[in-house]
C-alpha cells in the first residue's frame, strides 16, 4: 500500500520546499511506499492523504485540530536522520 502525503507550512514557499526536497529524498532513497503532495496549511482542509509533514510548531497547531492525519513535525528540515525516524515511525504504526 501506498500512503500520501502532504508537506506543509503557513504560506507553502521556503522552508517546506526544502522540507519536501529533503522528504523526498529520504522516501527515494529508502523506497519508502509514501508519494509527496506540497502546499500551504490551507490545503490541509482538503487533503484526503494519511500524513501531513511540517515544522514541529504548525504540527502542535494543527495536533490541537484533531485531524484525521497523522501530524509528524520535523525540527531540523535539513536531517534525514530525523526525516528518515519519524516517516519509519509512521509505517511501523501504519501495520
Amino acid at each position: 500500500m501506498e500512503f500520501k502525503g502532504l508537506v506543509a507550512c503557513r504560506a507553502g514557499v521556503g522552508s517546506s520546499l526544502m522540507l519536501k526536497i529533503k522528504v523526498n529524498q529520504v522516501i527515494n532513497d529508502n523506497k519508502l511506499p509514501i508519494k509527496i503532495e506540497h502546499g500551504a496549511l490551507d490545503m490541509v482542509v482538503g487533503f484526503n492523504g494519511q500524513l501531513i509533514i511540517t515544522l514541529t510548531d504548525v504540527a502542535e497547531e494543527l495536533a490541537a485540530k484533531h485531524l484525521p492525519q497523522t501530524v509528524i513535525g520535523i525540527k531540523n528540515i535539513m536531517d534525514k536522520t530525523e526525516i528518515l525516524t519519524r516517516l519509519n515511525e509512521f509505517l511501523a504504526a501504519q501495520k
